[in-house]
């Protein structure tokens, strides 16, 4: 919802807010991420936008700034490139006050806190940003989970924290946390696993995203948390398969095991390019393949007793997700994206597996078209999302 003229005039006039940050240029990426932080994490509660305003010096004189869409575009990447966890909330607009042009980013509190730029939590406390204490945190996990949660989010009540490989987490801990911060942390392992959305203080039992990140086997209390690989020789479902194999284990083992699988069964073959040269080509571009299986991971509903089925046939590959398209979505695939399962999204973007968000299927899509593939199949359904692919 857009901020109005007078709303916004109050925000620039009011020196102690909390919900605003002022500053001449947008050059400083990492302050601008720290800001977007903060505002995500709303501390006080208010559960209102905060604004960065971009042209507006500290004392709030309104010096307006050059607007262009690539400045446009460089600030709404603060959404997808994934410095910021969870993903936030925000919308970057051009406006225009006093004869003079400034941009406001407007920023929403997270459902999912507490948000981290760079593995660092920061807050707002009035005017002034800084670093969440160890106290300022617990408050954020506690608003977390008195607010309604997603799946991967919620506690798996059969498990404890001894189901968890403590060796895991110190792995995963060293990606998602600043090492700084690593260093200064006095905090209980609960209370470590907790800020990171894998356990919940309330119940004291990992989150199902805990079981599928730091359990040696999450099938104990998801069936579905595998993927079934069948590879046929021809192009038909009932011929019997030459290779089967359900890939499992924690989030680190599946996908160490998918990119095994999509090295051994590619094809590569050489072509001419000249009488004195040749090349090697593919019949599918690895990348593609791999984008296209952490899209299933990310976004398959872990609710469903289905696993993602990945089956390569000779003419072609399909995927299968359990779980249809989710929110956003729906509309404009797959221009529009959202997620199912925002805590393992952050799992595999702190991982290395996802670089920026909203990008797999393009990626994708680019992928198979510079390799010669034609263009991917979706089918959409209610309760499943399929992709087919066609070798060159």
């Amino acid at each position: 919802m857009q901020i109005t003229e007078q709303d916004l005039r109050l925000l620039i006039a009011d020196m102690e807010s909390a919900r605003v940050e002022r500053t001449l240029t947008a050059t400083k990426k990492d302050k601008l991420g720290e800001a977007v932080c903060a505002f995500a994490n709303d501390i006080s509660g208010e559960g209102k936008p905060g604004c960065i305003l971009v042209g507006v010096a500290d004392d709030g004189t309104i010096e307006g700034t050059h607007v262009d869409d690539a400045l446009l575009r460089s600030l709404a990447e603060l959404r997808n490139d994934g410095s910021v966890l969870p993903k936030p909330s925000l919308q970057v607009e051009k406006r225009e006050i006093d004869g003079k042009q400034i941009i406001v980013v407007s920023v929403m509190p997270s459902i999912f806190p507490p948000v981290r730029y760079k593995g660092i939590v920061w807050i707002r406390t009035g005017p002034t940003r800084s670093r969440a204490t160890e106290q300022d945190e617990r408050i954020l996990v506690e608003r977390r989970i008195a607010s309604a949660q997603s799946f991967d989010a919620a506690p798996c009540p059969d498990a404890a924290l001894d189901d968890l490989s403590i060796n895991e987490f110190l792995y995963y801990r060293s990606l998602a946390v600043a090492s700084d911060i690593i260093d200064e942390n006095n905090r209980s392992l609960a209370n470590q696993l907790a800020s990171l959305r894998l356990y919940n203080n309330k119940t004291a039992c990992p989150t199902f995203a805990g079981i599928l990140l730091l359990s040696p086997d999450p099938r104990q209390w998801l069936s579905s948390a595998y993927i079934q690989f069948l590879r046929f020789a021809g192009t038909e479902l009932d011929e019997p398969p030459i290779s089967a194999k359900e890939i499992g284990g924690n989030l680190s083992t599946m996908l160490r095991q998918l990119d095994d699988i999509i090295n051994i069964h590619i094809n590569e073959r050489t072509i001419p390019v000249s009488t004195l040269r040749e090349t090697a080509a593919y019949d599918y571009p690895a990348w593609a393949l791999r984008e296209l299986l952490l899209n299933a991971v990310m976004h398959k509903n872990y609710e469903s007793t289905q696993p993602v089925r990945f089956y390569w046939f000779a003419d072609r590959i399909e995927i299968h997700n359990p779980g249809g398209l989710y929110g956003e979505a729906c509309i404009n695939f797959p221009k529009n994206n959202a997620y199912r399962n925002p805590v393992i999204a952050e799992i595999l973007k702190n991982m290395g597996y996802v670089n920026r968000y909203g990008y797999g299927i393009a990626r994708a899509t680019k992928l198979l078209h510079e390799n010669g593939n034609p263009p991917p199949d979706f089918q959409l359904q209610i309760n499943l999302f399929g992709v087919t692919i066609r070798s060159t």
